[in-house]
């Protein structure tokens, strides 16, 4: 045995810690600051002793502090940025600059509450689009600016009229009579995007997010599974669009950007005869005297002499509409310095409508401005402000619409010569005014003054943990006059109404979210709360009998009806959100959120989401990861909401009296009665659940890309208004949470670059979307109930067509009688569904030096509409169709029971006329092929920019809407408007009697100092 050697041991004791201090002392306090390529700091950013597992974050103004030994190696990482290590040669302050990552994978993108977070790390579906795609399509609202380009998003224009409304519905319908519509968020701030101010007399109006500039906008992101909105708690169920606005850029000079563009707009005609003239059974009327009459069968127009003169051919639409020119013009300025920034932007955009007196004008001023308050503390600061003046013609059926008129009008008729020597309208037929004297006696007026201020403060106490306290609201005033002259056929002695609306909505969120790196994990937490407060006041004012005709003040009318309403509504949200990333192969997320609503009885409703993303690629070894350069595969199941309970829903409101003929007020007394529909006091938000799993790709260095989603999602507690009420109740209906709507659906998005070389470039990017949405359950008792134009059925596709048939026998032949005209069923059915079966996109990109040139078709396939404008024209004579004027065998069996083929001939007369009663056949499929946008552009390269004042000049050309391809037995002019009476529920399929859209061509230039 050894014996212990006290003196051995105590050199050694003394030799470890002479090492230990010899090490200490070779470790130095080295600081440093980490900002971008444009010397904005970078917060956040991971700076690390390569080798050693200890890490510290840059703090907000992009400084460091870590103890590491000279000659070390530091490796720092941030959030959509190139790593980068720096050798440690001397304690001095280091500088180190960042470069962005050009993988797509590693972008940052922004999600619900404004969050930015590495595209790569995602456990949910979405997709964006950036500024240059934005100004690229040259549309005045942004809704269509995201046409065709995003899979499983659907964006229908209501007409062409200037300032027209657009919808956006994500992943089909979740609610049933309720709002389908996206959340509108803007840099993080929730925003109204209603529809207001159609036509005094019905029609489509405008959504009210044409306020925003597209010219201000760096880039959207849609928000498309109830995973990625599961934040937004009870308002995330239609999806989410987040808009984020532009910045200026730290540490730059002041940089001034002009761009002006101008283009014009030639209607898309909808198809017609032009042979025959006014009259009936192939005899000419002249539309005076004994000859006033509206329908268009009379004698052929080649063979006719008028007064000893051969008949002229009148083209009604074609002399009607004009050829719409828009402008719009823009200037901004942005800059800044190493502790602020500022974006200044002014836009003032002009369109004149194809309908005659029609306009559309927008000023639009946008400020942003950045502070850096200390190292700690940063304020952003922003107002929109816009100024929005609409001129508009009546729609729809109303008599007052001129358009109504022009689409049936004869070919043999002059129209332009409105009045009578006397003073009164000239018109082909009775109970119709003029459609030129529409235009200058009847018009609509739309005021809209818009600000929507946003302040946000970020405060960094620690590198890893921020507060962000966010300020914001949106408000608006409405004013929308419209009138009526004296003289009209509809309201002889004029008519007046003004309307009024004032919209205030306030935000407020105070965010908590801590990032910290545990070794192998790097965790993030964020915890908030949002308050939302809303506001809408109306006035409503209608006079008639004009005291003095072309007088358009209230005053003046003999009979003034005047109504008043207010609407108040809060909603309180806690949520959080927790995300673990281990290794930067696999990503778990957790979300939750709890809602507290004013509306509803039961006030407090829990809300939440479970994901997972698996990144594949980093386990694969480097033979594979040269092929495939990124794969993730990504699963979640979330629960979120659809707060589609309006105000005082679950109240019973008293309504002014009506007894008999007797009319409230009565001998200066009012009397109020309750409403016949019971408010129900047990009403809930309206509730969807939805399972997601989706993939991934990127090959070859990301020049093949692919993402596929695949979800099921089911809503249920779906709001049913008008449900009946036995009459022993004291009511006929009321509104239940009854409803049920099944969702399966597949998004594909391929992306490719088949050519990249110095000079050239190609890319392309392909969508596709398929869905099935099918009522499950409407209510008990109730299998069907009625939205509008269509119908929500059990066990069918949502908006289902209802009405009458053609009579059919077991083998589906249309039963004819003796006379030769197809039955008509006695019982009423269903006529196909609004809902399409997939639709998709196609975007082009190629580069050569200077030039650009790109091209976007998209396509839907499926869906029916009611095309009421083919009802009225089969029967006046006016349709397409009805230009072979010879006789009609109808192709179907004899109704007598042999199942003979028909052979008796029927007049076209008789036959249109007849069949304009019964909705099967004016139904028509809105299939389309649609060239949506073409774009050409040029950039002067250096040396042509050095003998000019400017930095950059880019000429471009743009086409939009230049070639439609749609089903042959569709009579419109653009089968997209289909819902051409207004973006509501109920309107959606109608197609009425709207400005047509028009094909666009357009020159731009953008110029910077």
């Amino acid at each position: 045995m050894r014996k212990f050697s006290f003196g051995k041991l105590l050199l050694s004791c003394l030799f470890i810690c002479l090492a230990s201090w010899v090490q200490a002392q070779s470790l130095q306090k080295i600081k440093g600051r980490i900002t971008d390529s444009t010397g904005a700091p970078i917060a956040g950013a991971s700076i690390q002793l390569k080798g050693k597992s200890k890490t510290v974050s840059s703090a907000q103004d992009g400084s460091f502090s870590i103890n590491a030994p000279l000659q070390g190696v530091l490796r720092i990482t941030a959030i959509g940025f190139t790593p980068k290590e720096i050798s440690i040669v001397s304690n001095t302050e280091l500088s180190i600059t960042l470069l962005v990552n050009d993988r797509s994978m590693d972008e940052v993108v922004v999600t619900a509450l404004g969050v930015k977070r590495e595209k790569r790390n995602l456990t949910f579906s979405s997709q964006e689009i950036k500024a240059a795609d934005i100004v690229k399509a040259q549309e005045p609202n942004l809704l269509n600016t995201m046409s065709g380009k995003v899979a499983g998003v659907q964006i229908a224009s209501t007409s062409g009229a200037p300032g027209a409304s657009s919808s956006i519905i994500i992943r089909g319908m979740t609610s049933i009579t309720g709002d389908n519509q996206a959340l509108i968020v803007l840099d993080g701030v929730p925003i109204n995007n209603d529809e207001t101010d159609g036509g005094g007399d019905g029609g489509a109006g405008n959504n009210r997010l044409a306020d925003i500039d597209p010219a201000i906008v760096e880039n959207i992101n849609v928000l498309k599974g109830a995973a990625a909105t599961a934040l937004y708690g009870s308002a995330g169920a239609r999806g989410v669009v987040l808009i984020t606005t532009k910045s200026g850029s730290r540490s730059s000079k002041p940089v001034f950007t002009l761009s002006s563009s101008v283009s014009e707009e030639t209607p898309n005609y909808a198809p017609r005869q032009y042979k025959y003239s006014l009259g009936t059974g192939g005899l000419y009327a002249t539309g005076t005297g004994s000859g006033v009459m509206s329908t268009s069968w009379g004698a052929l127009m080649d063979t006719l002499y008028i007064n000893g003169v051969k008949a002229h051919v009148i083209k009604p639409d074609r002399e009607f509409f004009q050829t719409g020119v828009t402008n719009n013009n823009t200037i901004s300025v942005s800059g800044g310095n190493p502790l602020s920034s500022y974006f200044i932007s002014y836009s003032y955009y002009d369109q004149k409508g194809t309908t005659p007196y029609t306009s559309n004008d927008r000023h639009s001023l946008f400020t942003k401005f950045y502070n850096q308050i200390t190292p700690k503390l940063s304020v952003t600061s922003e107002l929109t402000y816009s100024n929005n003046l609409d001129h508009l013609q009546n729609q729809g059926y109303g008599t007052t619409n001129p358009i109504m008129q022009v689409y049936p009008a004869p070919v043999s008729y002059d129209m332009k010569d409105y009045l009578n020597p006397d003073g009164t309208q000239r018109m082909y037929r009775n109970s119709r005014d003029n459609p030129y004297w529409l235009l200058h006696n009847v018009g609509n007026v739309s005021k809209v003054n818009r600000f929507l201020p946003v302040v946000n403060v970020v405060y960094t106490p620690l590198s890893w943990l921020s507060l962000t306290e966010r300020i914001g609201a949106d408000i608006y005033f409405d004013r929308f006059n419209g009138h009526v002259n004296t003289g009209s056929v509809a309201y002889s002695t004029g008519k007046l109404w003004s309307n009024t609306e004032n919209f205030a909505q306030y935000n407020h969120d105070f965010i908590a979210q801590a990032r910290k790196q545990f070794g192998k994990y790097n965790v993030s937490f964020l915890v908030g709360n949002n308050i939302l407060a809303q506001h809408s006041g109306y006035t409503n004012a209608i006079g008639t009998g004009l005291a003095r005709s072309g007088y358009y003040n209230m005053a003046s009318s003999s009979a003034t009806t005047y109504t008043e309403s207010d609407y108040d509504k809060r909603k309180i949200g806690f949520y959080s959100q927790a995300e673990i990333d281990y290794q930067r192969f696999l990503v778990f997320s957790l979300s939750g959120r709890y809602d507290g609503s004013s509306v509803l009885k039961k006030e407090w409703y829990p809300y939440g989401s479970a994901a997972m993303g698996f990144i594949f690629s980093e386990l694969l070894d480097g033979g594979i990861r040269n092929i495939m350069s990124f794969g993730k595969a990504r699963i979640s199941y979330a629960v979120v909401g659809n707060d589609n309970v309006d105000a005082y829903r679950n109240q019973t409101a008293y309504v002014q009296s009506t007894t008999g003929n007797l009319v409230w007020p009565y001998n200066g007394q009012n009397g109020f009665l309750l409403n016949s529909e019971e408010g129900n006091p047990n009403l809930k938000n309206e509730l969807q659940k939805e399972f997601e799993v989706g993939l991934e790709t990127k090959f070859f260095n990301n020049r093949i890309g692919l993402e596929a989603s695949y979800y099921q999602r089911r809503t249920s507690n779906g709001l049913v208004d008008g449900a009946s009420l036995a009459a022993s109740t004291g009511y006929s209906s009321t509104t239940l949470n009854s409803a049920k709507i099944n969702t399966n659906g597949l998004e594909v998005l391929l992306s490719g670059t088949p050519i990249r070389t110095k000079d050239i470039s190609w890319d392309i990017v392909v969508n596709y979307s398929i869905f099935s949405n099918v009522v499950k359950e409407v209510a008990p008792g109730l299998d069907a109930t009625e939205i509008g134009e269509t119908y929500a059925l059990k066990g069918k596709p949502y908006g289902m067509f209802y009405g009458n048939k053609y009579a059919r026998d077991a083998k589906g032949n249309i039963l004819v009688s003796s006379s030769g005209l197809p039955d008509i069923a006695t019982d009423n059915g269903y006529l196909g569904t609004i809902t399409p079966n997939w639709t998709g996109g196609i975007t082009n990109e190629f580069h050569y030096k200077q030039f650009s040139f790109s091209f976007l078709i998209d396509t839907k396939q499926g869906g029916e509409m009611n095309n009421t404008d083919e009802r009225y024209d089969m029967y006046y004579g006016s349709s397409k169709f009805t230009a072979n004027r010879n006789p009609i065998v109808v192709k179907g069996v004899v109704d007598d029971g042999s199942g003979k083929a028909n052979t008796t001939p029927v007049a076209a007369q008789t036959y249109y006329q007849t069949i304009s009663n019964v909705l099967e056949a004016y139904m028509q499929k809105t299939s389309y092929v649609k060239l949506r946008n073409l774009s050409f552009s040029y950039a002067m390269n250096k040396a042509e920019l050095s003998k000019m004042p400017f930095k950059e000049a880019i000429f471009t050309v743009t086409g939009r809407n230049l070639w439609i391809h749609h089903d042959a037995g569709f009579t419109g002019s653009d089968p997209e408007s289909t819902n051409s009476y207004g973006v509501a529920q109920g309107n959606t399929g109608l197609y009425a009697y709207a400005p047509p859209t028009s094909k666009s061509i357009g020159v731009s230039v953008k110029l910077t100092f």
